[in-house]
């Protein structure tokens, strides 16, 4: 009787120490799905094949989009056009800021890119790469508070966001930084034969409930992007 009472509790411990080992991997692989994972991005090239005047002279808004995936490349540039570090040692960006305040943040509603789950991630200059801060159909929720029926069919958009905070010396600052940001995805857009258009007509605050975006922060454009 005794070795059969052994035997038992020797299961009961084998099992308890399965279940324990099971949950500990559970835990950890749901961590690294949750938001805060860090996703770095191939790095942007620097020399195209179209020049700034032909970009200047042939872009255009476009608003429909072909149901293919963008790729991580394309990603990667039209991200660093908007708000990519030039100067390592000073921090300067693709686009101009007053005072050097940098008051936009970019946001990535990621829906059909190759290799990148669909959700919403954020933008870091710093490293080139993307936080991820919540996964599943963000641009379903996207499409539902803009109103705008171009972000359906579109594979992913960006959120160029205002710092409320950052800019109190000056509000305007924040719709000026937006606006170059956004001629840069305009431009690189065009080079890589994809097309975006700027959208402004929603309600910030119904963006930044479905998004969950920080207080402090004002949706300025929507920029859907893909294959014209």
């Amino acid at each position: 009787m005794k070795m059969h009472a052994l035997r038992r509790i020797l299961a009961v411990v084998v099992i308890a120490a399965a279940c324990s080992t099971y949950l500990f991997v559970s835990i950890a692989v749901a961590q690294e799905k949750s938001s805060g994972a860090m996703i770095t991005m191939p790095s942007p090239k620097l020399d195209g094949s179209v020049s700034v005047e032909k970009g200047l002279a042939e872009r255009r808004s476009v608003r429909a989009y072909k149901p293919e995936a963008v790729s991580m490349e394309e990603v990667s540039q039209i991200l660093w056009a908007a708000q990519g570090i030039t100067e390592p040692s000073k921090g300067y960006r693709t686009a101009p800021s007053a005072r050097g305040t940098y008051v936009i943040h970019v946001y990535l509603v990621a829906g059909n890119v190759s290799g990148l789950p669909a959700g919403l991630y954020r933008y870091e200059p710093k490293g080139h790469t993307l936080v991820k801060l919540s996964e599943g159909d963000k641009k379903g929720d996207l499409l539902k508070a803009a109103g705008q029926a171009p972000i359906g069919p579109a594979p992913a958009a960006l959120i160029i966001s205002g710092v409320t905070d950052r800019s109190a010396a000056n509000p305007n600052w924040m719709y000026l930084e937006a606006g170059h940001a956004s001629q840069n995805v305009y431009l690189q857009a065009f080079t890589l034969k994809l097309g975006t258009v700027t959208m402004a007509g929603f309600k910030p605050e119904a963006v930044s409930r479905a998004l969950n975006l920080p207080e402090k922060e004002q949706p300025i454009y929507i920029m859907p992007f893909g294959r014209k």
